[in-house]
């Protein structure tokens, strides 16, 4: 079998880098290149997974072109209370974090009915709000 003069020469061309596949790691890619809000934001939605998994808050929320992805919070916000269908635990926890990544006034009496779990996510979001990464959400014994 003959070589020619290019089979020897290894490949040094370089690819562009592949969009991330999954939708997490392209809402935190952009997120990374927002402010503070929006990145607690984001990084609520991530964590509490369950909303996010739903395809009609996917749908209003999330702009996607396969390769990038972000949030339209004036969109959402301007629109979900009227068009999702949510029970009083998702609807609490999207109002509070659409303010934290999109600021307007909220109800705060509204960590009422978030449950542990969210209330922790809606907790941490805000400490990041604040900028503040020292401050453990988690059991406390008093």
């Amino acid at each position: 079998m003959q070589h020619s003069e290019t089979d020897l020469v290894p490949d040094t061309t370089v690819s562009p880098p592949e969009a991330p596949h999954l939708l997490s790691d392209r809402l935190t890619a952009w997120a990374r290149t927002r402010d503070t809000g929006e990145r607690a934001a984001v990084a609520a939605l991530l964590q509490e997974g369950d909303v996010l998994a739903r395809e009609d808050v996917r749908d209003l929320l999330v702009i996607d072109t396969g390769k990038r992805a972000y949030c339209d919070w004036p969109r959402f916000e301007g629109q979900y209370r009227t068009v999702l269908v949510l029970d009083t635990s998702e609807r609490a926890f999207l109002d509070l974090v659409v303010a934290v990544g999109f600021p307007r006034l909220v109800p705060l009496w509204q960590v009422e009915n978030l449950g542990e779990r969210r209330l922790a996510i809606v907790l941490r979001a805000l400490a990041a709000l604040a900028g503040c990464d020292t401050i453990a959400v988690g059991t406390r014994a008093w």
